[in-house]
């Protein structure tokens, strides 16, 4: 059984690296986008105005939220037809990997390419002379970001779960939902300088996106109790011995 299950489950981790790449492709277009629409709305502003800079900062983070859900769909559709052409070309017709592995990928990959980016802004921020907080800023900047971080990472994976999941159930609730959350998150990292008060309700959303994907992928309590007792379930099938035994050779 396990030699024939071998191929199949090589073939899905194969499956498993262009999706992640792909995914990562998909975010950084959806970036690059976003960035346009800044550099051209900044340039075509009053530039010594602080406070229409500022909001058209905020403006650029909610168009690159919306672009990333956008691009997450996208993402969707075209990993809908590449599951349904995996599916035609197997023996059993069904495909190696199912919709909500490609989800988890998916989501993975968003998260890991924004926290890449995300650490690479806050290196650049460290470059100079001086010590974080010398200015009046907070001393706790990089371990926030760090956390901070780590909350997009898992976000992006569970919103990725919770996303397909809504696609394929046409759950339009469910996904303004994802998008509202992304927002609310994205809004909650302007509160500068209070970066402490913005790690508490985005953990919040953290846990709560957490939950919901977990039983979104098929998770229930009992799997969760039965993990945590580390116990195994008793086999309640019945074994018949026959009384009719080999002869012995001579």
């Amino acid at each position: 059984m396990a030699t024939r299950l071998q191929p199949y489950l090589h073939l899905s981790h194969v499956i498993c690296v262009p999706t992640v790449q792909a995914g990562a492709f998909f975010w950084l277009v959806s970036l690059l986008l976003a960035s346009l629409v800044w550099f051209i709305s900044v340039h075509l502003s009053n530039r010594e105005d602080s406070r229409l800079q500022y909001g058209l900062l905020v403006f650029g983070a909610a168009v690159s939220v919306l672009l990333q859900e956008a691009f997450r769909f996208a993402y969707f559709k075209l990993l809908k037809k590449a599951d349904e052409g995996l599916a035609t070309l197997s023996e059993d017709g069904q495909s190696p990997i199912s919709l909500k592995q490609m989800a988890y990928v998916s989501g993975l990959s968003f998260g890991i390419i924004s926290g890449v980016f995300s650490v690479i802004n806050i290196l650049a921020d460290s470059i100079g002379p001086g010590i974080v907080g010398i200015h009046g800023d907070s001393p706790y900047y990089f371990i926030t970001s760090a956390f901070l971080t780590m909350a997009v990472v898992f976000l992006h994976t569970f919103w990725g779960v919770i996303f397909f999941d809504a696609c394929e159930r046409r759950r339009y609730w469910s996904l303004a939902l994802v998008v509202a959350s992304h927002l609310v998150t994205s809004g909650l990292t302007f509160l500068n300088p209070w970066y402490q008060a913005s790690l508490i309700p985005i953990y919040i959303i953290t846990i709560s996106m957490g939950v919901w994907a977990f039983f979104t992928a098929g998770g229930s309590l009992h799997n969760v109790l039965a993990c945590l007792s580390c116990k195994q379930e008793e086999d309640n099938r019945v074994m018949v011995y026959s009384a009719l035994q080999v002869p012995v050779e001579d």
